[in-house]
């Protein structure tokens, strides 16, 4: 093979390597054109869920809060001296907390407050006016907020916002689209998945929305296509590169 068809065949090489570099091959949970995104629940009836798999911890007073009762003591008419971290329990795969005194209680689907309501009048039959404050321990979302390091953050206050929550984890990078921000939420197999914009006004009044335990937010980031193609042909040149100066001097020596 003579050196000019050499050089016309890496030259076709090096144009197919340009062409080829995969720019998206970054990016997650792409969602096809036209794509019908889920409506987020109206601001005033969006509240925390508990769900399976939450693992919950609640307080029992009576006489609507004065004084507190024990639920690890053996005896469970046992008064504590001070104020103890209670016990936690797990809401287990078919809905249902194994609690004390009550037994296995349907929590899941409940928000808190509705939770302890029907705690409240269920401890009515063995405490005089009882009180309870409940808290959920394990409450987590994962945020990908377009820098490439996903994030893990626990949800401290019981109705945290989509907003809060991006904030928790660093607010935006400068190449993260505001204008394509995807939660996704439930079961993988079937998810629910919403869309905001945060590049607009009107667009933030959105994100008044309550985030649940396991919550996925993926925010889409910009291309730098000119530092992506660079970073994926630079090995390929540098090859072709040395090819041809090798078949140059070989041909020089000949």
């Amino acid at each position: 093979m003579s050196l000019k068809k050499i050089q016309g065949f890496l030259f076709i090489a090096t144009i197919a390597v340009l062409f080829s570099c995969n720019y998206k091959s970054a990016r997650m949970l792409e969602t096809p054109k036209g794509y019908e995104f889920d409506e987020p629940p109206l601001n005033d009836s969006s509240e925390f869920i508990i769900s399976i798999g939450d693992i919950i911890a609640f307080t029992l007073y009576t006489n609507d809060g004065t004084t507190l009762i024990d639920l690890t003591a053996i005896s469970i008419d046992r008064i504590a001296p001070s104020v103890k971290e209670s016990v936690r329990y797990i809401v287990e795969f078919d809905g249902f907390a194994k609690l004390p005194i009550l037994g296995r209680t349907e929590l899941a689907g409940l928000t808190i407050r509705e939770a302890e309501k029907l705690l409240e009048d269920r401890y009515k039959k063995y405490y005089i006016k009882p009180f309870v404050n409940i808290r959920v321990k394990n409450r987590r979302v994962t945020i990908f907020p377009g820098t490439g390091k996903g994030v893990v953050i626990t949800l401290e206050n019981e109705n945290t916002t989509l907003l809060e929550a991006l904030g928790q984890a660093g607010g935006l990078d400068k190449l993260a689209k505001s204008n394509n921000i995807k939660l996704v939420r439930g079961d993988l197999k079937d998810p629910q998945v919403f869309q905001f914009d945060l590049s607009t006004i009107e667009g933030i009044t959105r994100t008044d929305f309550v985030l649940q335990a396991n919550d996925i937010i993926y925010v889409e980031s910009r291309t730098d296509y000119w530092r992506e193609s660079l970073r994926d042909i630079i090995p390929a040149l540098s090859l072709i590169t040395s090819t041809i100066t090798l078949i140059v001097l070989i041909n020089n020596l000949k």
